[in-house]
């Protein structure tokens, strides 16, 4: 799916600022809401999620459905046009009227959606109603957890509770709402639907291999132009390959972005595009032919008092702080980060793994357990049993985010889930036709991996044989020989001797402690902030012995926002900067050692030939 730009054919509006907005407490669709103008309705900024703009816990934990309306006008002169309404993201399930008619619904709150809209228009003033759900349970990706059971909840139990309310099996805020903008964008009625460019490099040669998709008659024409506006290749065609003689690259904090501009018969679409190549081979991983380590975070979209709403004046916050320690990369946990924030990542060289919301997908999380007539429930039993009913509804998200994400350099490899039940029964059988799903679904054959829980049998888990790259959340130190951290050592050299031994590059993608800002002391305890740099520098001690080992991303990048919980003092306290952005003392910690890693040729032992002795010319 093409992201919305204005170009000479097509037109955009952007529908983002204040919509009218109300809650349902169970009688909207009853009282047909969308059929007329919410009655008292309240102010809500789009996009946004809606749980922290206004005061209150009805709107902070609001359970279920609420609607957003405004009105929308077309302009005579586009309404011969392709008229399509596209939603970049609304949490979780989602119902779009217009004058009143359901004319779309989507399921998945992290990735676009649209509907075209010239059979629903009239003429003058149309009133447009998007409804919301932000229900969580054992269909849903985020997964809810439908005993209401468990540490992330208190303990509390839905029998005892005042009203419905979602528990997360995951420990991260349920933020909602319209999340992400909605826009309005015109083709004209011969188009081009779809873009996809496969790189390679050979030498100073680099190609781009592409395929045009379009609907209606017309020819291709494609060519590439450099930052300066010279056209360095074209073709025609809908598919075929573009040369490009003494290429640039795209580097990790070394971009370096072509304009690919495709026409159409009178449409015409162009595309920032970064060449650039990845491969794993052995214990490395490689870009442009050079072994990377990844130095960064685990993130989250989560802002005050946005929630997960976007914001791009913290996206470039964010990516500043990052180069300020000499971070290169993150991971997009727990889904699909906004489109701009991906396109911010071409733009600024930060190098991504990006996530499916595929988080929960555990019913034994934390040490809990989920019990059906009796009888004790595995994750991936059959759905009738009581097991996970999320498969579907994976599969579907696999596919999207690769088709969205699928042309951004930024991203070098898929996350099918985070922290999923991966060493319990049955988890092979579910997980293996989502690995086939992601290598067929990429053009680029970009390596594949779950983000494992650490967990007592980690000699069984299914992304052994299934991963390209071991992705780890490990917490010694913390979670495990919390306090004693030799013993954390001990422990975690163990494991990782493991992994190292299984010959495939692997990194920590998760590894932490909770730190309040401020609170310091001579000796270094938990939660305060020398504990979490004494955390830091026994982790690295191990790894940095470890030759297989490609990267480490702390969790987490920022202090975040939890639903309430034994665990958790107003939100996760793991990051290295406060929620609005302060550093903490690991912060200069992570700073001085990221400076002095370098990017590429970290583990000099992985380098290939041609490549150290470039090194060697360059010094």
């Amino acid at each position: 799916m093409l992201y919305p730009i204005l170009t000479e054919s097509r037109a955009l509006i952007d529908l983002s600022g204040i919509w009218n907005f109300k809650l349902d407490h169970g009688q909207g669709f009853e009282e047909n809401w969308p059929a007329a103008a919410l009655e008292n309705p309240m102010t809500m900024a789009v996009p946004s999620s809606y749980n922290d703009l206004k005061d209150g816990t009805e709107f902070r934990d609001h359970y279920g459905w609420v609607f957003y309306q405004r009105t929308i006008l077309i302009p005579r002169f586009l309404r011969k046009e392709r008229i399509m309404l596209r939603m970049a993201a609304v949490t979780h399930k989602a119902r779009v009227y217009l004058n009143g008619v359901l004319i779309c619904e989507h399921k998945g709150g992290f990735l676009p959606f649209e509907v075209q809209l010239n059979n629903w228009l009239r003429e003058g003033e149309n009133l447009l109603t998007i409804a919301a759900d932000n229900t969580i349970d054992h269909s849903t990706l985020p997964v809810g957890n439908e005993t209401g059971t468990g540490i992330l909840n208190g303990g509390l139990m839905p029998s005892r509770a005042s009203k419905k309310r979602n528990y997360p099996n995951f420990d991260f805020f349920n933020y909602c709402g319209i999340t992400r903008p909605v826009k309005i964008y015109t083709t004209p009625e011969n188009y081009i639907a779809d873009l996809t460019l496969v790189p390679e490099a050979e030498g100073t040669m680099g190609r781009i291999r592409y395929r045009v998709e379009t609907v209606g008659e017309g020819q291709v024409q494609i060519a590439v132009f450099t930052k300066d506006g010279e056209k360095v290749a074209e073709a025609a065609g809908a598919d075929g390959c573009l040369e490009i003689p003494d290429v640039v690259l795209w580097e990790p904090l070394k971009p370096y972005l072509y304009d690919v501009k495709v026409t159409f018969g009178t449409d015409c679409y162009t595309l920032p595009y970064g060449v650039r190549t990845v491969k794993v081979e052995g214990g490395t991983f490689f870009i442009n032919g050079k072994a990377f380590y990844f130095k960064g975070y685990g993130k989250h979209e989560d802002t005050y008092p946005a929630g997960r709403g976007l914001n791009m004046p913290m996206n470039v916050k964010d990516i500043s702080l990052m180069k300020w320690q000499g971070a290169n990369s993150f991971r997009t946990s727990h889904y699909p980060y906004s489109e701009e924030m991906m396109r911010l990542c071409d733009e600024e060289g930060i190098v991504v793994i990006d996530e499916t919301p595929a988080v929960g997908v555990h019913l034994n999380f934390g040490g809990g357990a989920n019990f059906k007539d009796g009888r004790k429930v595995e994750t991936f039993d059959p759905v009738e049993q009581g097991g996970i009913n999320t498969l579907e509804h994976h599969k579907d998200v696999v596919k999207d985010m690769i088709e969205r994400d699928k042309n951004h350099a930024c991203v070098v490899m898929w996350s099918i889930a985070n922290e999923s039940d991966s060493g319990g029964p049955g988890a092979y059988e579910y997980f293996k036709p989502l690995y086939d799903i992601a290598r067929n679904a990429d053009p680029q054959h970009r390596p594949c991996t779950i983000v494992s829980v650490q967990m007592e049998n980690y000699k069984q888990d299914c992304t052994i044989p299934l991963s390209d790259v071991y992705c780890l959340n490990r917490y010694y130190g913390w979670y495990s020989c919390g306090g004693d951290l030799d013993a954390a050592e001990e422990m975690l050299r163990e494991e990782m001797s493991f992994w190292n031994s299984l010959g495939k590059p692997f990194l920590l993608t998760e590894y932490g402690a909770d730190t309040v800002s401020g609170l310091r002391d001579t000796v270094p305890v938990m939660f305060t902030e020398e504990y979490q740099v004494d955390y830091y520098k026994v982790n690295h001690k191990v790894v940095d012995e470890l030759e297989n080992f490609v990267g480490e991303q702390v969790w987490n990048f920022a202090d975040f926002a939890t639903s309430q919980g034994i665990m958790r003092v107003q939100g996760n306290k793991k990051g290295i900067f406060t929620r609005d952005r302060k550093p903490k003392l690991a912060a200069h910690y992570l700073k001085e050692r990221w400076t002095g890693i370098p990017d590429f040729g970290y583990k000099k032992q992985t380098q290939p030939e041609a490549w150290i002795e470039g090194q060697k010319d360059d010094e």
